[in-house]
C-alpha cells in the first residue's frame, strides 16, 4: 500500500462525517421547527408573544448550527485556522461524535467507516492549527500489535530495545524517532496511554492504532493535538499489523521542528 493509496482512503471518509453532520443538523432544525409550529396556536393562547419568542430561539439555533457547520467546512476546504476552529474540534470530539455514530447506525453505515471519517476530520482540524513543536515536546504512541507476535524481545517498556531486524515496522518507527529526537512508546491499552501522556506531558502526539483505539485516544487526549495514523491489518486485527511509514514522516515534518 502506497502513500497515495492511503491519502485516497481518507478523502471519502472525511466527507462522510461532514455529510452525516449536515443531516443531523437538518434533523435538529426540523424537530425544533415542528415543536414551534405544531403548538403555536396553544402558545398564542397563553400569551401572544410566546410564538415570537420561540421563533427567535429557533432562528438563533438555526444560525448557530448552520454557521458552525459552514465554519467547519471552510476550515477543511481552506486548511486555515479559522475563528473558533479549536472550539469546533472540541464540539465534534465531545458532543457530536456519539450522535453521528448513532445516526450512522440508523442509516446502515459501518462503525469503522465512521470512525475513519472522524479520524480524518480530526487530523485536518489539527493540521489547520499549523502547530510546530520541538522534538522534546512531541510523542509517538504505538500499539503493541505492530511488533511481531513471535519476537523474543518485548519492547512494551522500552522501544529502544528493538534490535532493528527490519522484520516488522517497529524498526522503521524506532529509527525515525531516534533520528528526530522524539519520545516513542508502546501502549498496550488506553490506561497506559493516558499514564504515558501524563508522565511525558507532550504538546503534540502522533498516534498509530486501529479505528477504535485512535478514536478513543483522540477523545481522551483532548485538548492535546493528536494526529491519528491508521495501521492496516493484513493478518487480521491486533496481530502483526503494519504502518505506512511515509504517513508518519509526513505528519512529523508538518508539526515537529527538526532536531537542533
Amino acid at each position: 500500500m502506497t502513500e497515495a493509496d492511503s491519502n485516497e482512503r481518507y478523502q471519502p471518509r472525511k466527507r462522510l462525517f461532514i455529510g452525516l453532520l449536515g443531516v443531523a443538523c437538518a434533523l435538529v432544525l426540523l424537530i425544533a421547527f415542528l415543536l414551534w409550529w405544531v403548538p403555536s396556536v396553544g402558545l398564542e393562547s397563553i400569551h401572544p408573544a410566546l410564538p415570537v419568542v420561540f421563533g427567535v430561539i429557533l432562528g438563533l439555533l438555526a444560525l448557530f448550527l448552520v454557521g458552525g457547520l459552514s465554519l467547519l467546512v471552510l476550515t477543511l476546504l481552506t486548511g486555515r485556522d479559522l475563528f473558533f476552529s479549536q472550539r469546533l474540534r472540541g464540539a465534534v470530539i465531545k458532543y457530536l461524535f456519539p450522535g453521528i455514530i448513532s445516526l450512522g447506525r440508523l442509516v446502515g453505515v459501518n462503525r469503522d467507516t465512521l470512525q475513519q471519517s472522524f479520524i480524518a476530520l480530526n487530523n485536518q482540524l489539527v493540521r489547520a492549527k499549523k502547530i510546530r513543536v520541538t522534538p522534546d515536546q512531541a510523542m509517538i504512541l504505538l500499539p503493541h500489535c505492530i511488533q511481531l507476535f513471535d519476537c523474543d524481545i518485548k519492547i512494551t517498556g522500552d522501544v529502544n530495545k528493538c534490535i532493528r531486524c527490519q522484520r516488522c515496522d517497529i524498526s522503521g518507527l524506532a529509527e525515525i524517532a531516534q533520528q528526530r529526537g522524539i519520545d516513542i512508546a508502546v501502549a498496550t491499552g488506553g490506561t497506559l496511554a493516558r499514564k504515558l501522556i501524563v508522565d511525558k506531558r507532550p504538546r503534540f502526539i502522533l498516534a498509530v492504532a486501529c479505528e477504535r483505539d485512535l478514536t478513543s485516544g483522540i477523545r481522551d487526549s483532548y485538548p492535546l493535538p493528536v494526529i491519528g495514523v491508521l495501521n492496516y491489518r493484513p493478518h487480521g486485527p491486533c496481530f502483526n499489523t503494519k504502518i505506512i511509514l511515509p504517513e508518519v514522516e509526513k505528519a512529523l515534518d508538518e508539526h515537529v521542528l527538526p532536531p537542533a
